[in-house]
C-alpha cells in the first residue's frame, strides 16, 4: 500500500519562448546579504549527519592548477575554480520560465565568453556574458514546444549537440546556430552528454547508454541496463577515462565500456534488491574521476570510492548527498542534503570534518531547504538551494561567512568566468559580480 502512494504522490507531482527583456542584462542592483550567520569516522549504525565533526579543524588547499577544462570536462572533476571575486553586483538576462526546471538539472554552457542556455519553448539562446545576442534558434514544432522540451548541452569543437525530454536529438553550427541534422530515439534523454573524438554518449531513460557520431547523428552502438517501471527524474552522470566510459543508472548499477565498440568491461551494483522498489526515489550524485577512482554518493546515506580499472570498492562512507562531489589535493568535498560540509580523506574515506552550514536558518524553514550544487574556489566555496540563496562559505574554517538572497526558488550550481559567477533559475541566468 505504501509503495502504490508513493507512485501516485510521484505521479502527481510530475504531471520559452524570448520576451521583449531577454536581449540585455537587467540593471546592476546590489547584492542582498542576509544576516547569519582527531579525525574520526561516522559509526556503523547508519546514521545521517546532524552534528558538526571536528569542526575546529583548518583545511588549507593548494592550486596546483594542473587540469584542463577538456580533462575535468570527461571527469566530473572541477577542483579548485580559480575565482575570488568580489560579490557586489547582480543582474539577470530573461527569458519564459522553464516548466520543468525544478524537476530536472538543467545546465549552462560556458565557452570562451559566451553562454548557451534555453527557455520553456526550447529556444537555444547563445550571449555574450555582456549581453549581446548571437543567436537564437528553435526546432521544435508547435506540438513538441507545448510539451515544455527540457534540453542538455555538449560543446564540440564547432557544434553544439542537443538531446532533450522528448527523445529528440541533433546538432547545430556554434557560430551560427544553424542545424546541421536532427533525429529522434524511443526513449526521452535526461543525462549529461560526453563527447570524446568523433562520437558522443547520452543516456536515455531506459537506463541504456547510446553512442552517436558527432557527423550524422547515426546510432554506432548502445548497451541497456536493467531498467524499473518508474523512471528517476535525477540527471544520468558519465565520465570517460582511461579507454573507458562509465556511467551509473537510476538502479544505482555503475557500469563501465569500452567506448569505441560498447562492450561490458565491469559493472558494480551499489544497492541490494529491495531498493529496486523504491528506485524512483534513489537519487545518486555525478560521478567524478580522480587518481583511478570513481567517487559519487546517494541520497540513501552512502559515499562509494570505487576502483576504475577493476570496479571493485575501495571504500564506503556514510554520508547523505546527492551532489556532485569535489576532489582537491588529498580533499574531497561534498554537501550533504541536509546542510552538512562533509571532508572526506581521498586514500581512506575517514571523515576529516562537518560543518553545519544551514545552522543560522531557522529550524521550520531549514526543513524545506535543500543544497542544489557547488564550486570550489581560491578561497570559497559558493552553494546554490532550493530557497534561492547564494552561500558563501570560508573553505578554511568550514563556517558560512554570507548568504545572499537571489530568489525564493531552485536555483542551479554556480559556474564561474572570470570575476564573474552565473546561475540560471527557471526564467533567467543571474550574473553576480
Amino acid at each position: 500500500m505504501i509503495r502504490i502512494l508513493k507512485v501516485i504522490i510521484l505521479l502527481l507531482i510530475s504531471a520559452c519562448s524570448l520576451n521583449s527583456s531577454s536581449s540585455l542584462w537587467t540593471k546592476h542592483k546590489k547584492l542582498n546579504y542576509e544576516k547569519s550567520l582527531n579525525v574520526r569516522e561516522i559509526n556503523s549504525k547508519k546514521e545521517i549527519i546532524k552534528n558538526e565533526i571536528n569542526s575546529n579543524i583548518k583545511i588549507k588547499l593548494i592550486n596546483k592548477n594542473n587540469s584542463s577544462k577538456t580533462i575535468s570536462g570527461l571527469s566530473n572533476n572541477s577542483g579548485i575554480i580559480n575565482y575570488d571575486g568580489q560579490l557586489k553586483k547582480v543582474s539577470k538576462y530573461n527569458f519564459s520560465k522553464i516548466k520543468y526546471f525544478n524537476q530536472y538539472e538543467p545546465e549552462i554552457i560556458l565557452y570562451d565568453d559566451n553562454l548557451i542556455f534555453f527557455n520553456n519553448k526550447g529556444t537555444i539562446i547563445n550571449f555574450k556574458e555582456n549581453s549581446k545576442l548571437l543567436w537564437k534558434k528553435n526546432y521544435y514544432s508547435k506540438s513538441e514546444r507545448k510539451n515544455n522540451p527540457v534540453l542538455f548541452f555538449s560543446k564540440g569543437n564547432d557544434s553544439l549537440i542537443v538531446a532533450d525530454t522528448l527523445a529528440k536529438y541533433y546538432a547545430i553550427n556554434l557560430k551560427t546556430g544553424s542545424l546541421i541534422w536532427s533525429k529522434n530515439n524511443k526513449s526521452p534523454f535526461n543525462s549529461q552528454i560526453k563527447i570524446l573524438d568523433d562520437k558522443f554518449y547520452v543516456v536515455d531513460d531506459s537506463n541504456q547508454i547510446n553512442c552517436f557520431s558527432i557527423k550524422n547523428g547515426d546510432r554506432l552502438w548502445s548497451f541497456k541496463t536493467e531498467n524499473t517501471l518508474i523512471k528517476s527524474q535525477k540527471k544520468i552522470s558519465i565520465i570517460i577515462q582511461d579507454n573507458k566510459i562509465v556511467f551509473s543508472n537510476t538502479l544505482g548499477d555503475v557500469s563501465a565500456l569500452n567506448p569505441i565498440n560498447g562492450r561490458l568491461l565491469w559493472q558494480t551494483p551499489t544497492q541490494n534488491k529491495s531498493i529496486y522498489d523504491d528506485a524512483m526515489f534513489l537519487k545518486i550524485s555525478d560521478l567524478i574521476f580522480s587518481e583511478n577512482s570513481i567517487l559519487f554518493s546517494n541520497n540513501m546515506n552512502e559515499f562509494f570510492s570505487i576502483d576504475l580499472t577493476t570496479g571493485i570498492l575501495n571504500w564506503k562512507q556514510l554520508v547523505n548527498s546527492s551532489l556532485r562531489p569535489t576532489k582537491v589535493n588529498e580533499f574531497i568535498f561534498t554537501v550533504s542534503d541536509e546542510g552538512f560540509l562533509v571532508v572526506i580523506d581521498f586514500k581512506t574515506g575517514s571523515i576529516i570534518r562537518s560543518t553545519d552550514l544551514f545552522k543560522n536558518f531557522k529550524k521550520k524553514k531549514r526543513k524545506k531547504i535543500k543544497p542544489t550544487g557547488f564550486i570550489v574556489g581560491n578561497k570559497n566555496i559558493y552553494l546554490s538551494t532550493s530557497n534561492g540563496r547564494l552561500l558563501i562559505v570560508d573553505v578554511e574554517t568550514g563556517n558560512t561567512q554570507s548568504v545572499i538572497k537571489l530568489d525564493n526558488e531552485k536555483l542551479s550550481r554556480p559556474i564561474a568566468s572570470k570575476q564573474s559567477l552565473f546561475i540560471a533559475k527557471n526564467n533567467s541566468i543571474i550574473k553576480l559580480n
